[in-house]
């Protein structure tokens, strides 16, 4: 398997991933926030003209799953990762993970659904920590461009770097 920044050749393999990767999250998630496509074209369109840089990978030469790294200044975010169906489970999702954290030199922060127990578990898996109400809905406010639903139905994980950075302010601050 190969890892590589995607393309605007690959734009139709990203959509097609999202969404069937996005069937998960039918009946889980509220139903006001589900439509199918999960991600239409121009959402994904908007998406990456926003920042988000997807990184694939292959398998053969074939896309089998995605993940975006958005920058936002002082912390990067991690956006739409995405496996396809029948690749789940085979330790995909954490190789492309482990790649995008090593390009990523700042704090990382995840969004998700929060009833979407199974992407919890997978971030907190690979050392991420659910942040408090209070802190989630501050940074959902700050860095990310969701619909206030959205907001209100999510929680937010962040890496130990997040950590480490809140411990430095925090020594740094004066009173």
């Amino acid at each position: 398997m190969k890892i590589r920044k995607c393309t605007d050749l690959d734009f139709e393999s990203i959509y097609e991933i999202i969404n069937d990767s996005a069937n998960a999250y039918k009946g889980v998630i509220p139903v006001d926030r589900w439509h199918e496509p999960y991600m239409t074209h121009r959402q994904l369109r908007c998406e990456i003209e926003s920042g988000v840089q997807f990184w694939g990978i292959e398998e053969r030469g074939v896309l089998i799953g995605v993940m975006g790294i958005q920058d936002k200044g002082e912390v990067c975010l991690i956006r739409h990762a995405y496996i396809k169906t029948i690749y789940r489970n085979h330790g995909i999702g954490t190789h492309l993970l482990r790649h995008l954290e090593a390009m990523a030199k700042k704090p990382i922060l995840i969004g998700t659904w929060a009833d979407a127990a199974w992407a919890i578990k997978f971030y907190q898996k690979n050392g991420y920590k659910l942040l408090s109400e209070t802190e989630k809905d501050d940074l959902l406010q700050k860095y990310w461009n969701i619909p206030k639903r959205q907001r209100e139905t999510s929680v937010v994980l962040a890496n130990r770097n997040w950590f480490k950075s809140k411990d430095q302010s925090f020594r740094n601050s004066s009173c």
